[in-house]
């Protein structure tokens, strides 16, 4: 009994346990108050303009990725905290210079505009400059706080950028600023956040602005896979996965985009909630592991098996009542946005299973390899839609989209395992 009883004690006592409660606990919360907000929202604005809402984050998640060049998840890597000072400045440095030539197309709103058939685009096409910047400097934050483990300064970004968004995208809502209102909330809610996280922590921040051109100059090279790679897996895997919005708009117009926006948002809040926070724990975990020659199949094991059996019955049910459930939640003009969950579960029930260890492509440098899974996911994507773009049928894009999605995902599973039995037979042959 006494026994059991120091396993428990152990298991709630380790690190990791703590660290992946915290971050659960802030991501839940923050999340949480993203997701109660919708059955406001969805009364206050219309489809389209979360449609357009999901345009604007579509184009600008895609240009945020080329403002790192993918060197803050580089961060965590380094035994020395000189080194990732080193690598945080050379994400910052890509962050201005790409800040600024978005800067620099402000000018061609309309003709960008105009690509998408949504002219409403150009009127706040300017505020994407901004939200690059804001987004880059965060990302790189993130990951220097996982690297320090001040997993309260990330929780404290998550709730009070949570807070804020969905406070403002309220006040414009009922101010009547429908037309921009989600927009200038995506931008003021971030900028007020990275405010307060800034003054909260300065003096750990200090280290950062202490400049070494030797030292940003050697980062680059040593870690220049991740431009290299990662950068281009990166912009594909993200391009892929805003396949509907940037190729459908123009098809179908922004009240389709709207719906089916709105299901992405349900359907990946919560996964996101939970997968975020695994990500970097188990990444910050993996990687003082894999430094230390520990074994780590024990741990996924684990996971996977775990969460396999959670996630199977809850998705099963929840297949049967979504459609009146999201009426119920949403309004009664937003039943089809259920039944577009539904048809994403196999695709969802994959990407929990997988978002919390993709880095581990990163932590075995296999980097080009991982490449070619977003290769392979964003041909399979593009042969789905492009069957529902030729039968002009928006529910036939979605079906072939998410099948897509899901096969290539679970393969891409195997290759993860197949990795982690790789490292495990060569510590072995080490450690005799």
């Amino acid at each position: 009994m006494k026994i059991k009883q120091n396993i428990l004690s152990n298991f709630f006592n380790a690190e990791i346990t703590k660290n992946s409660a915290k971050m659960l606990f802030f991501n839940f919360v923050s999340q949480a108050i993203g997701l109660l907000v919708y059955p406001i929202l969805t009364r206050l604005y219309a489809p389209d303009d979360f449609g357009l809402l999901n345009l604007f984050l579509s184009i600008g998640g895609i240009v945020v990725l080329f403002a790192t060049a993918e060197y803050h998840y580089a961060i965590v890597l380094p035994k020395e905290d000189k080194k990732a000072v080193a690598i945080f400045q050379v994400g910052f440095g890509f962050c201005c210079v790409v800040s600024f030539v978005c800067l620099l197309t402000v000018p061609f709103a309309e003709q960008i505009a105009d690509l998408f058939k949504a002219p409403v685009l150009s009127s706040w096409y300017f505020l994407l400059p901004i939200f690059i910047f804001l987004s880059s400097v965060w990302n790189l934050l993130n990951y220097w706080f996982t690297r320090q483990k001040m997993f309260w300064n990330i929780g404290g970004y998550q709730l009070s950028q949570s807070a804020l968004n969905a406070g403002t995208k309220i006040g414009f809502g009922y101010g009547r600023l429908t037309s921009g209102g989600l927009l200038f909330s995506t931008i003021l809610s971030p900028f007020l956040a990275l405010a307060i996280s800034f003054s909260l922590t300065y003096r750990r921040l200090k280290p950062l602005f202490i400049f070494n051109k030797t030292a940003c100059v050697s980062a680059a090279k040593k870690y220049a896979n991740f431009p290299k790679f990662s950068l281009p897996r990166a912009v594909v895997n993200n391009l892929s996965g805003n396949l509907p919005i940037l190729l459908l708009t123009p098809f179908f117009g922004l009240t389709e985009i709207g719906f089916f926006g709105m299901a992405l948002t349900l359907a990946f809040r919560p996964i996101n909630m939970i997968s975020s926070s695994l990500y970097q724990v188990f990444f910050q975990r993996t990687s003082e592991q894999v430094n230390r020659c520990e074994s780590i199949m024990p741990f996924f094991k684990k996971y996977l098996l775990r969460t396999t059996l959670l996630i199977l019955p809850l998705f099963i049910v929840l297949f049967f009542f979504l459609p009146d459930l999201t009426e119920w939640l949403l309004g009664k003009d937003w039943g089809q946005t259920g039944d577009y969950i539904c048809i994403m579960l196999p695709w969802l029930a994959m990407s929990i299973l997988v978002a919390p260890i993709c880095y581990l492509s990163d932590v075995f440098f296999q980097q080009k390899k991982g490449f070619l899974f977003e290769i392979a996911l964003i041909i399979a994507r593009l042969l789905g839609i492009g069957l529902g773009i030729f039968y002009h049928d928006f529910f036939l894009s979605i079906v072939g989209f998410c099948i897509g999605s899901a096969v290539v995902i679970f393969f891409q599973l195997i290759w993860y395992l197949s990795l982690i039995l790789n490292y495990e037979k060569n510590r072995t042959k080490r450690l005799l």
